[in-house]
């Protein structure tokens, strides 16, 4: 299985939509086999979506992610978790064996065209807000 986190410093980053990049990895047997970065670029949501179905990603974890994007990701065959935090190492090891903590409200339900946009600011997805 591929699987693809929002990634920024090799933390999970909180916005899917302006992610500078992804850590991907490979995992067979609950165990990580591979891992790379993947950057980004400066995609929009729906090439984003795009990047990571030529990567062959199965699933994505994510901080906040907002229901279009969602939707790209399904139609391309890619699941989604959102609402993790933390190491994106340490996400991946803890859904490898079964153990991932996500916290619920994660949707972000708005649309920005601002650059300096955090989904932090709402309280929709950011690392700061704990529902």
């Amino acid at each position: 299985m591929k699987i693809a986190v929002t990634c920024e410093n090799h933390q999970v980053f909180q916005h899917f939509g302006h992610t500078p990049e992804f850590a991907v990895f490979e995992v067979e047997n609950q165990k990580i086999i591979s891992e790379k970065i993947l950057s980004s670029g400066d995609s929009g949501h729906g090439a984003l979506a795009n990047i990571l179905a030529l990567e062959q990603v199965d699933l994505l974890i994510c901080g906040g992610i907002g229901g279009g994007a969602i939707n790209a990701l399904a139609n391309a065959g890619i699941q989604v978790i959102g609402g993790a935090e933390g190491d994106v190492k340490a996400v991946v090891e803890a859904f490898a064996a079964g153990n991932l903590s996500v916290r619920e409200n994660f949707h972000c339900n708005h649309h920005h065209h601002d650059a300096d946009h955090t989904c932090g600011d709402h309280g929709c997805g950011s690392g700061n807000c704990h529902h």
